[in-house]
C-alpha cells in the first residue's frame, strides 16, 4: 500500500525544504506499506483513529494552513473534508465528532491516498514558484512537525487496533528484534541543581509550549540511572501493589478499581509476553516497562522510596546527552534494554514526570488558528519527556514536551526514577 511522491525539480538551495516534505510525506506511506485497507478504518476506542483519518487529516493540515492561505490559485479539494478531517481547531469551522472517525467508510483509502497526492503536488507547485521563506517556510515546518506526531500516532494507533485482533498480527514483517542483553543494577546520578535555563533555545524549530527560554529552580536531587524495566515492574505486580491502595494517588486507585487494572497494557495474565507492533512476544525483563499510566508510574516510586522527576530535572539531565537512542529509525518499533552506559533519554518510551502541563512565564501561543494547537491543553494533563521508539530522530529535542491524561496508557510511556537530596 506504498506509493511514491513526485520530486522536486533541483533548481537552487530552497529545494531542500521541497524535498524534506517529500521525505515526511513518503515516510508517513511507508508505515503504512503492509496494512490492508481494511486494516486502515478501525477505530477501537475514542484515543485511536483510524489510519486513514490520519493520512487525511495531515493533508488536511496542509490545505488549510499552508495552500489556501498562500496559494490563491488553489481550489479546496472536497469542501466535505474540511469537516471530516478538522482535529479540533474550532475557529476553523465544526468538526466530525472523535470518537466517531470509525464510522467514516467514505471517503475511501484510496480517495485519501489521492487527496495526499493533489495536496502534494500543489505544495511542491507552490515552492518552485515562490521564495519559501518568512511565513510560509514555518507553516510548512510546523506541518511537517504535525506529521511526524502524526506517524507516531499512527503506529500506536494501529497497534491498540490490532491487539483487539484474536489474530494479533503483525504491522511490518521485517522489525528488528533486540537481543538479549544485562542492564546495570539501577543507581542514582546527581543532578544538576540551582537556578537553571529551560526551554527551547537556538535558531532551529520548537513548538510554542516550549518557550520562552526561562530560569528555574532545581533543588538538590538524584537521577535515575535508566528507565524502569520490565523486570522491576513485575516485582512490583508480584508484591500486590494492584491490590495496595496506600501506594495510589486516590484518582489512580479509582481507576484500578473501575478499569480492574492488574499489570501493563498489553502484557498477558501470566505476564511473561506481551503484544508489540510485530505480534505477541515473550517479555523481555531488561527492557524498559511501557504502556503504563501515570498513576502507575507514581504507584511504583512510591513503592521504590523514590519519586518520578520534574520535567526540568529531566531537561537538565538530557541535555548533557545527544539525541541518540531507539527511535524509529532504529527498526524496532519497540522499548529495547538499555547497552552499556546508554542513560535512555532520548527513545524507547515517553518518560511521565510529576510535573503538571502548564504554560512557561510569559508564554504565547502562535497566532491564530493555530494558536489552539497546544495552549488550549494545558489543564489536567501530565507532562512527558524524550519520545519512544516510534518517535522520529529529528523531531526529539530536550526541551520538547508532550502532555497525556494521567489514565493514559496506548502510548509508549514509561519512566524512571528520581530522589531528592544526592546520591
Amino acid at each position: 500500500m506504498s506509493m511514491h511522491l513526485p520530486r522536486p525539480k533541483q533548481q537552487n538551495r530552497e529545494e531542500n525544504l521541497a524535498e524534506r516534505y517529500l521525505r515526511v510525506r513518503q515516510t508517513t506511506h511507508d508505515l503504512c506499506k503492509y496494512l490492508q485497507p481494511e486494516d486502515c478504518v478501525v477505530q477501537t476506542m475514542p484515543d485511536v483513529s483510524p489510519t486513514k483519518w490520519h493520512l487525511a487529516h495531515t493533508t488536511w493540515f496542509f490545505e488549510n494552513f499552508v495552500l489556501e492561505p498562500f496559494c490563491e490559485a488553489y481550489l479546496r479539494h472536497n469542501d466535505h473534508y474540511h469537516f471530516l478531517f478538522n482535529s479540533y481547531y474550532q475557529s476553523e469551522g465544526q468538526m466530525h465528532a472523535r470518537p466517531h472517525r470509525g464510522l467514516l467508510s467514505r471517503p475511501t483509502l484510496q480517495e485519501v491516498f489521492d487527496y495526499r497526492r493533489i495536496v502534494d503536488e500543489a505544495v511542491i507547485k507552490l515552492l518552485e514558484s515562490s521564495k519559501s521563506g518568512g511565513e510560509l517556510k514555518d507553516r510548512l515546518v510546523l506541518g511537517l512537525n504535525h506529521e511526524q506526531q502524526h506517524q507516531e500516532l499512527l503506529l500506536t494507533d494501529i497497534k491498540h487496533v490490532f491487539s483487539c485482533n484474536p489474530l494479533e498480527p503483525s504491522v511490518h514483517p521485517a522489525l528488528k528484534l533486540a537481543e538479549a542483553g544485562q542492564t546495570e543494577t539501577y543507581h542514582y546520578l546527581p543532578g544538576r541543581s540551582g537556578i537553571q535555563p529551560v526551554g527551547a533555545e537556538g535558531e532551529g524549530f520548537c513548538f510554542d509550549n516550549e518557550l520562552p527560554r526561562h530560569t528555574e529552580l532545581i533543588r538538590e536531587h538524584s537521577m535515575g540511572s535508566r528507565l524502569v524495566s520490565n523486570g522491576e515492574f513485575l516485582e512490583f505486580i508480584r508484591d500486590g501493589a494492584y491490590t495496595n491502595p496506600a501506594l495510589w494517588l486516590s484518582d489512580g486507585w479509582a481507576t484500578v478499581e473501575e478499569r480492574n487494572w492488574k499489570r501493563p497494557l498489553y502484557w498477558n495474565e501470566a505476564c511473561d509476553s506481551e503484544f508489540t507492533l510485530g505480534g505477541r512476544r515473550a517479555l523481555d525483563l531488561n527492557a524498559p516497562v511501557c504502556h503504563v499510566s501515570f498513576y502507575e508510574a507514581d504507584a511504583f516510586a512510591r513503592w521504590s522510596g523514590a519519586r518520578l522527576p520534574t520535567e526540568f530535572e529531566w531537561e537538565m539531565a538530557a541535555s548533557e546527552h545527544p539525541v541518540n537512542g531507539n527511535l524509529l529509525d532504529s527498526g524496532f518499533w519497540h522499548p529495547t534494554a538499555a547497552v552499556g552506559e546508554s542513560r535512555q533519554f532520548y527513545g524507547d518510551v515517553w518518560e511521565w514526570t510529576c510535573s503538571s502541563y502548564a504554560p512557561y512565564p510569559g508564554f504565547q501561543p502562535l497566532k491564530g488558528s493555530l494558536g489552539e494547537y497546544n495552549g488550549k491543553f494545558m489543564c489536567n494533563q501530565m507532562t512527558v519527556r524524550g519520545g519512544s521508539c516510534v518517535s522520529a530522530r529529528e523531531h526529539i529535542r530536550a526541551s520538547y514536551r508532550s502532555f497525556f491524561y494521567p489514565d493514559a496508557r496506548w502510548q509508549f510511556l514509561g519512566f524512571r526514577l528520581a530522589r531528592d537530596g544526592r546520591p
